[in-house]
């Protein structure tokens, strides 16, 4: 569970990154969700991104995505939302207590 404090610096290194997944109509399928799940490994922070053809939201994706491998949420603003794993191998971010 992350702190306010740990939510506001992750956002902030979130504001620089662009979206490395777009979802689409096809929704969250397995393959997705391994693809975010090896993602998160190796980058520890991404930002996703839910096309205007998509019938889903934003938030509700978000948490069931996150529930799915075991991230937490970040934010979402508009179609967009942010995820955070700490890495097992490759840890970069190093989150303020």
């Amino acid at each position: 569970m992350l702190t306010g404090k740990q939510r506001s610096y992750l956002k902030g290194i979130a504001n620089n990154i662009d979206p490395i997944f777009q979802l689409g109509k096809n929704g969250v399928t397995e393959n997705f969700i391994k693809q975010v799940d090896e993602a998160l490994e190796a980058r520890e922070i991404i930002k996703i991104k839910v096309l205007k053809n998509s019938f889903l939201d934003a938030n509700q994706v978000a948490s069931e995505l996150a529930e799915s491998v075991m991230a937490e949420f970040v934010q979402s603003i508009g179609n967009k939302f942010v995820l955070y794993r700490e890495s097992v191998d490759n840890k970069r971010i190093e989150l303020p207590r």
